[in-house]
């Protein structure tokens, strides 16, 4: 079991949305510390007045993720005060259209913020739990990075890699003597304004942002390898699987309308 009470709890993407929330539980259930990345500097500002105003204590840190300059400044201000026990992989972008009309500008964009910063802000943070012998990386991957989904193939193609990676990861630090864990998350769409204008595919509904948030701390506390909601997404690599692909997106794309659901896209 890992404990969150006492805990110092770092949450990229923390100012807004499922980030916020799971700041605020951690702080709920007697995180110590809550540290905040955001690149929005006014919403970063707001939540950390907000929680502090409650009383707890929180520190706010403007980093673009993508930019690895920021990440090592942050980190190296942040480990003057001790190691994070709790890391979670929360900032993500998502961009919906044709693969043939993305820019290239985009593409770079998406895989920085949805790749590689996951793998650098891990990398600098994870010596000191090492050396402490204990700490919990949360990467927020997604169902999308179990299937294919058109309309969303620079997103699907950053999320397959977060979740070999972060598997990968899971395995090596398992070989670590110490209480070193990773859970990986792979939600489908969430109920936020970051999927704004998708339709829920049958047997995949909307996740509501509190209920999502729920499952992932309740998963960290029991130092699960996955939270895959809705219940459905424990069934995709299976049934890809056994079954024929041509016969698979019949299922999928037509039966279910997952590569429909992304034609009415529009983000915020």
């Amino acid at each position: 079991m890992t404990k969150i009470s006492g805990k110092t709890v770092l949450i990229t993407g923390g100012a807004a949305g499922i980030g916020k929330l799971m700041g605020e539980s951690c702080l709920l259930k007697g995180a110590t510390k809550l540290i905040i990345w955001d690149i929005n500097e006014d919403t970063l500002n707001e939540t950390a007045k907000e929680f502090s105003e409650r009383g707890f204590k929180v520190s706010p840190y403007k980093v673009d993720v993508s930019n690895l300059e920021q990440i090592q400044q942050a980190t190296a201000l942040i480990l003057k005060e001790g190691a994070v026990d709790i890391l979670i992989n929360n900032a993500g972008i998502v961009t919906g259209q044709p693969f043939y009309k993305q820019e290239a500008r985009a593409i770079t964009k998406t895989l920085a913020i949805n790749v590689e910063a996951v793998m650098q802000i891990s990398r600098v943070f994870l010596p000191a739990m090492i050396e402490q012998k204990s700490g919990h990386i949360v990467n927020i991957a997604s169902a999308a990075g179990m299937m294919s989904n058109p309309n969303m193939s620079v997103y699907s193609a950053s999320k397959w890699a977060v979740l070999g990676w972060s598997e990968s990861l899971r395995i090596e630090l398992e070989s670590i003597k110490g209480d070193l864990h990773v859970t990986t998350v792979t939600p489908g769409y969430i109920d936020t304004g970051m999927f704004d204008g998708v339709k829920s595919p049958l047997l995949l509904p909307l996740l509501k942002p509190e209920a999502i948030v729920k499952a992932i701390i309740k998963g960290v506390e029991r130092n699960k390898l996955f939270v895959r909601k809705p219940f459905m997404v424990n069934y995709l690599t299976f049934v890809k699987g056994i079954l024929p692909i041509r016969v698979f997106d019949w299922f999928v794309g037509t039966v279910l309308g997952v590569y429909k659901s992304m034609d009415d896209f529009k983000g915020h």
